[in-house]
């Protein structure tokens, strides 16, 4: 979903830009602070911890079994830092592990986990690689490899673990789940969403895998389908981010109570989300509440004052209020900062025209019919104007232009501009 999208309020033009979740993949299971259950990252502790039950048995050699109980004690240091968050000093421990026994499993499986948790993603592949090769029918360990190059953005490397692991199980929901997500990741919306719906079925209370396959089914196009779970989700986790999926889809399909509904929610959990204020003061603006939806707006712009549809949208509602001085530098820094937005240019010309600067408005909507013949509103406004500017035969022009954009948009309403 990309390019401009119709919004529902005369002739406005969102920027699908300010839908940053509609464009990025969803977030991974245990990325979000407000949805703590990881499956993979889950997956990584229990076959950490099988793997730490299972400690190298000594020799009947002393060296070796001095060796091994080292080796096993700086384990279990490494295993107490790291769920202490310490994980310096876990990397440290199971180093020396891995110094008296390289090739302990469980130490290596620990090392990359913690040197992935601070962000040394080249050292944790390495790591995992090189437990990988010792234990190659771990298929955990290869789901862990495959989420550290996940959050590398190594995204063909991440791709070749998770379908590994999918074709060895096949009914195996992490492994689906992260095929999903990188799917998404490389614009396959509809693979990601064929390969997990045969999922669905016994596993609809599965709510990584709801939220990978809702994301799916909206970027693929099947908003009616993905919409719902996607609502589902949000009500089941209280993720603001699923609100807000779901909020700007329904916003697209001017489908403004569903949206209001979602996008408030969402602001409820955490307003901070960047455009989110936006959306809801548009919801809340097609929806005829000014007064919402100036709040809306004024805290977007708190958020961000180089938000161009908070300052086009708030620009027209101080235009509809007759407040002129604050209207212009609002409207002028939209077009400022997206200098082809239509809805920006017409409310502008709008503007010069309340103040009787009839020759900047028809230069403005000249320009505006250009560029987007369709446009049914700055016809109808460009005859306006010429007839203030006495210039009967241009505005009769326009006028009927005009009449035959509206015959033929009432004949199909997705003409509509």
């Amino acid at each position: 979903m990309t390019g401009l999208v119709p919004y529902r309020r005369s002739s406005q033009f969102v920027s699908s830009a300010l839908f940053p979740a509609l464009h990025e993949p969803p977030i991974p299971p245990g990325e979000s602070p407000s949805h703590p259950t990881s499956l993979a990252v889950a997956t990584r502790s229990i076959l950490f911890l099988l793997l730490a039950i299972g400690v190298q048995a000594a020799t009947a050699q002393t060296p070796i079994r001095a060796s091994a109980a080292g080796a096993d004690e700086l384990m279990r240091a490494g295993i107490a830092a790291q769920r202490q968050g310490d994980n310096r000093s876990a990397i440290e421990n199971f180093q020396k592990a891995l110094a008296l026994q390289p090739k302990m499993v469980d130490a290596l499986i620990g090392l990359g986990e913690a040197l992935a948790a601070t962000g040394r993603f080249d050292e944790a592949i390495e790591q995992d690689t090189r437990a990988l090769a010792l234990a190659p029918d771990k298929t955990a360990l290869r789901m862990n490899l495959g989420m550290v190059y996940y959050k590398k953005g190594d995204l063909v490397r991440s791709r070749e673990q998770f379908e590994t692991v999918h074709a060895a199980l096949p009914r195996d929901l992490p492994a689906a789940v992260m095929v999903g997500y990188v799917y998404i990741k490389l614009g396959r919306e509809a693979e990601a969403a064929d390969l997990l719906t045969p999922l669905e079925a016994g596993n609809e209370n599965n709510m990584d895998l709801e939220y990978v396959l809702a994301f799916s089914l909206i970027q693929s196009g099947k908003e009616t389908e993905g919409i719902p779970r996607m609502e589902k989700v949000a009500k089941a986790t209280h993720r603001a981010d699923a609100y807000l999926i779901a909020g700007a889809s329904l916003l697209q399909s001017g489908k403004m109570p569903g949206a209001r509904i979602d996008l408030d929610a969402a602001m409820q959990l955490n307003p901070s989300i960047p455009g989110l204020a936006t959306m809801a003061g548009q919801a809340r603006y097609a929806m005829g509440d000014m007064h919402g939806a100036t709040l809306a707006f004024q805290a977007a712009l708190r958020q961000n004052p180089e938000d161009p549809m908070a300052n086009l949208d708030l620009g027209a509602i101080r235009l509809k209020e007759r407040d002129l001085e604050t209207a212009r530098p609002l409207l002028e820094l939209a077009l400022q900062l997206q200098p082809g937005l239509p809805l920006a240019r017409l409310e502008l010309a709008k503007l010069n025209e309340t103040t009787g600067k009839y020759s900047d408005a028809a230069a403005i909507l000249e320009e505006l019919v250009k560029a987007e013949p369709n446009y049914l509103d700055a016809h109808w406004e460009l005859a306006t104007v010429y007839t203030e500017l006495n210039r009967p035969e241009d505005g009769r022009r326009e006028r009927m232009i005009a009449a035959q954009l509206r015959e033929s948009q009432q004949r199909d309403p997705s003409n509509r501009k």
